[in-house]
Parts: C-alpha cells; structure tokens; sequence
C-alpha cells in the first residue's frame, strides 16, 4: 500500500559552492520526486547558504532524500519538516491593469481587505504585493483574477524558520566543534 503524500520542507544547509544546487536537485530527479519550490539565501551563520526546498512525498522517501542530501561533501546539514513545525512566509506579486482597477473600487478594497500593498500605480499597472501562506496568497488570486484585471502574477519560493528556538545547523556545528 502506497503511503499519502504530505508536503515537506526541506532545510538544506551548506557552503557557498558552485554546482552544489545541481546535486541537491540530483537528489529529487533520481529518486523522481518533483520540487514544488526552492528558495536559496545566504543564512544567518556566516559562510553558509540555506536551501528551502518543498516537495510531496512520504515520509520513507523524503527521509531517504534527506539522508542522501546530507552525504554530498559540501552539505553541512539537512533535515526535513512538516509545516507545523516551521514558521512558513511566501510573497506573491500581481500586475493588475491599472483602467481596469480605476474603473472598479472594488478591486482596491480586496487588496486592503486581504493585507497586501499597492507599491507601484503608473498609467498601465498597479503593482500588488503580499505576503503571508501559501493559501492567503491563492486566495488574493482567485479574488483579482474574477475581476479579470490581472496582466501578471508571480509567487516567491517559501522561506521558512523553525519553530524551535535555534536551528538544526547550529546545533550541529557546536558538536562538530567540540570533536575536533
């Protein structure tokens, strides 16, 4: 019997190398899972960048790729999690056409209404962002796309926290330290 899929998030820590994303990737496309977004910064511990990586799968198989992750040379960590135990943000922007808003009100009152922000209005856009859920996100969409005054949209990859008081990583690299 097939397990459900769950929607993980993958926190991948490591040095700054290049090709390093390539076989993180590598990882997901042997094992052929799909990767729902990716976002990679610059981390809060000097010298190492973070990779948040979400995909569907089950837990034997998000465990396999996490372990598999964590033996490339340039990986320093990698653990995977369930949204409860992160603290999950995304940003979506949306063009809308600024005639079409000028001619209905209610379109700016949706925008206030979901706590997004107008950061740009020239004679053709309006310039919208949000941030918050996935969901919130969507949901905004659904709203300014039945108005039909959408011209583009785009979502950022999540980032995310734990919910812990200090991350994985830095657990990690305290006891590594300590051994050598």
């Amino acid at each position: 019997m097939e397990q459900e899929k769950t929607l993980y998030t993958l926190l991948v820590y490591s040095e700054n190398i290049a090709g390093i994303l390539n076989q993180i990737t590598a990882v997901f496309t042997r094992r052929q899972v799909n990767i729902e977004s990716l976002n990679v910064s610059a981390s809060s511990i000097e010298g190492l960048h973070k990779y948040t990586i979400t995909a569907w799968s089950d837990e034997d198989q998000i465990t396999k790729i996490t372990k598999q992750i964590e033996k490339k040379i340039d990986v320093v960590k990698a653990q995977y999690y369930r949204d409860d135990e992160l603290y999950i943000r995304e940003t979506g922007l949306y063009k809308l056409s600024t005639p079409e808003v000028m001619a209905n009100p209610e379109i700016s009152r949706t925008v206030r209404r979901n706590d997004a922000f107008i950061t740009e209005v020239n004679p053709i856009y309006v310039i919208v962002m949000k941030s918050g859920r996935t969901e919130e996100i969507m949901a905004l969409y659904d709203k300014l796309n039945a108005f039909g005054c959408i011209l583009q949209y785009t979502r950022s990859g999540r980032i995310a926290v734990t919910r812990s008081t200090e991350e994985e990583v830095s657990r990690y690299l305290e006891e590594r330290e300590k051994r050598a």
